[in-house]
């Protein structure tokens, strides 16, 4: 069982910046492709980005919505079995509930039912 703990959410400025982090337990990380979902107000949850499983490489490829893209960065960091995900520009528009999300041996989906595990969320309200 995998466990998903999201932290680093929290209240900023149109323009500013936060960075998310993901934490996660149990072994083998490497073999998780990582995403990272969102849930406005009254919205369903959306694909915000992803990272593919390493597995034993140390080279992965990251995959955003185009609502974010050029704006947030995903990254892993395999030792630590955590994935951050930097947020620049931020916009009103991104205000939403953040959550993580892993994939089990498998490839990046932006399918919301392709998840094996989920964290519980962070929230990141931004104002205007």
């Amino acid at each position: 069982q995998v466990q998903l703990v999201e932290s680093g959410g929290g209240l900023v400025q149109a323009g500013g910046s936060l960075r998310l982090s993901c934490a996660t337990s149990g072994p083998t990380f490497s073999n998780y492709a990582m995403h990272w979902f969102r849930q406005a107000p009254w919205k369903e949850r959306e694909f915000g980005a992803a990272v593919s499983r390493t597995g034993d490489s140390t080279y992965y490829y990251t995959y955003y919505a185009d609502s974010v893209k050029e704006r947030f960065a995903i990254s892993r960091d395999n030792a630590k079995n955590t994935v951050d995900l930097q947020m620049n520009s931020l916009k009103p528009e991104d205000t939403a509930v953040y959550y993580c999300a892993a994939r089990w041996r498998n490839s990046v989906t932006y399918s919301v039912d392709g998840m094996d595990y989920w964290g519980k969320g962070v929230l990141v309200t931004v104002s205007s």
